[in-house]
């Protein structure tokens, strides 16, 4: 297969982007948190998903299948919804009826409070500068956090890295590639810690090395280019939502998803689109060196 970068040769440029350290953004103190990665589950994990429509219905499900059996989940959805929004009573969440017309919904403070889960993904809205300015993100990262280790002293806390519209008019790759540091790593993460770590589910920064490497490459099996993995600027459709599933999947669980299924159901139980041995093998490629090269994932660094 002809081969533009060895995976050797991505895993280079995804430490070059986050700086010899793997981070971009942060203290010694900041960076001491980070120093140990967290020991890889044992068991199928039972986690809880915070946010809005670029966590879904689909990628949630597709994360279970890939962990398989004994994985469970549950969510609270919204439209473009903040982590305010999801946790001060009263505040309307924008086609919450729709998002959470499911049997794998609960209600969030139900949730967190229940102490029933071994992690909690928190999701900001896009845009994320919006988010930071209006809304108080690092506070309400720090208060979701808490909730959960209040509950359950165990639970491991993440921050889910989103992404912005493809026609964004400062450059979609560009955005990734400052954003990580200069908001999500620099305004939310690092604002919210105190003594223990909120891990990050780098999957803006996933997408940002596959999109780079697929049209490097002129594209790679079904996937021609950025707008293969996406059902309009913003969404994901069925082949992005399988990546950011491995992405969550190589994060929680601290395992490299090469060889993991390729074919797997929505949520409504209907066939995926599925990417081609070429792209899914790709894509399994980037997610474990990206994952495996950020400190703030929590895994273990295997090398380049």
């Amino acid at each position: 297969m002809y081969r533009l970068f060895s995976p050797a040769a991505v895993g280079l440029l995804v430490v070059a982007a986050f700086g010899l350290s793997g981070s971009k953004t942060g203290s010694a103190d900041t960076d001491a948190l980070y120093a140990r990665p967290v020991e890889a589950p044992s068991a199928p994990l039972r986690v809880f998903h915070l946010g809005h429509s670029l966590v879904g219905r689909d990628m949630p499900a597709m994360l279970a299948q890939l962990a398989g059996a004994g994985h469970t989940y549950e969510s609270q959805l919204g439209w473009g919804t903040t982590m305010k929004a999801h946790w001060e009573p009263g505040h309307e969440i924008e086609g919450f009826d729709v998002e959470n017309d499911h049997p794998r919904y609960r209600p969030a403070r139900e949730a967190v409070d229940s102490a029933d889960y071994d992690a909690l993904v928190l999701t900001e809205m896009v845009e994320i500068k919006d988010a930071i300015r209006y809304f108080d993100s690092a506070t309400y990262t720090r208060r979701w956090a808490e909730a959960g280790w209040t509950a359950n002293p165990d639970i491991r806390v993440y921050l889910y890295e989103t992404w912005h519209p493809l026609n964004d008019r400062e450059g979609w790759l560009a955005r990734i590639d400052r954003d990580i540091g200069l908001y999500w790593e620099g305004q939310v993460l690092v604002p919210a810690l105190r003594d223990r770590p909120i891990h990050v589910i780098p999957a803006g920064q996933v997408l940002g090395a596959f999109v780079r490497e697929v049209e490097a490459r002129g594209g790679v099996g079904n996937v021609a280019d950025r707008t293969s993995l996406f059902s309009d600027d913003i969404h994901l459709n069925d082949l992005g939502a399988y990546l950011v599933a491995l992405t969550h999947y190589a994060v929680l669980y601290g395992r490299d998803p090469q060889g993991l299924p390729r074919t797997l159901m929505r949520a409504d139980g209907s066939a995926a689109q599925a990417p081609d041995e070429e792209a899914a093998r790709l894509m399994q490629e980037i997610v474990w060196t990206v994952v495996s090269t950020y400190p703030k994932t929590g895994v273990a660094s295997h090398g380049l």
